[in-house]
């Protein structure tokens, strides 16, 4: 995870104080990419402890589709309850814009089935996209995508590769997040299609650092890595809709002790 520690360290060095929405002021820079080698490892921050069952979770419930909470709450994973209504709805936010996209009053696109059949089929296109950007709801949607777009590509050697772009990227509470996500997505689709892994590139618009969390980038800065865990799947899961959490580990992870921050809202 050096690529990841050392855009910690641009946007220190090279940020500019800017402020936002939530009330509590970032230093941030604009248009940012890193490149994370899937082969032999997973990319799981070690500097801090990554809260991956909280990723293995969010994930699963984004390709549900759904739109509400309640699966998270039943697994006891509180990222999205600031965001959610008293009923646990938050609009058609990111799994729903990959399952159910809009076409018209009763057909819908499901983007992540679309997708799949795309890459068995025609390996060799440039169209392997999913969107969560639909403009037409994002006035509906509790909070509009950060991680709005992603790309899978196949090359010779049939190595899938993924590049996610993100709009906004919170870099000591989220990029950890989203990188782990989706590292493991790239992972998941790969073994439906009878693929190997190749890189996960991270394509950044708005790369900041609350400044209340300064401090505690400036501690995770001052640890030294540890070595990469590797991921497992079960071989005998072949859909992407049938991976439970029980079918998902990771090997050999050591890491340092966790760092708090306060989630901006």
């Amino acid at each position: 995870m050096k690529q990841y520690l050392s855009l910690l360290e641009e946007v220190l060095e090279h940020g500019e104080l800017r402020p936002n929405r939530t009330g509590v002021d970032t230093i941030g820079l604009f248009g940012a990419q890193r490149r994370y080698n899937l082969r032999e490892s997973f990319p799981a921050v070690t500097t801090k402890k990554l809260f991956f069952r909280g990723v293995v979770h969010e994930l699963l419930w984004f390709l549900k589709g759904s739109t509400n909470i309640q699966y998270l709450k039943e697994n006891n994973v509180k990222i999205w309850d600031e965001w959610a209504g008293k009923d646990g709805e938050l609009g058609p936010v990111y799994g729903y814009q990959w399952r159910h996209w809009n076409k018209g009053p009763i057909h819908s696109i499901d983007q992540i089935d679309q997708v799949i059949k795309d890459l068995k089929e025609n390996p060799f296109s440039r169209r392997h996209i999913v969107s969560a950007w639909n403009v037409a709801d994002l006035d509906k949607m509790a909070l509009p995508p950060c991680h709005l777009l992603f790309q899978f590509h196949v090359n010779q050697k049939k190595e899938l590769s993924c590049q996610l772009y993100q709009r906004s990227a919170d870099m000591f509470l989220g990029v950890p997040f989203n990188i782990a996500c989706y590292s493991l997505l790239t992972h998941m689709v790969a073994q439906e299609c009878g693929y190997t892994v190749g890189d996960f590139v991270h394509t950044i618009g708005d790369c900041h650092i609350y400044v209340n969390h300064i401090d505690q980038v400036k501690e995770q800065l001052k640890r030294e890595p540890y070595d990469q865990p590797q991921l497992w799947l079960n071989p005998d899961v072949k859909y992407v809709d049938r991976f439970q959490y029980e079918d998902i580990r990771l090997i050999n992870y050591n890491c340092h002790p966790p760092i708090k921050g306060e989630v901006a809202v």
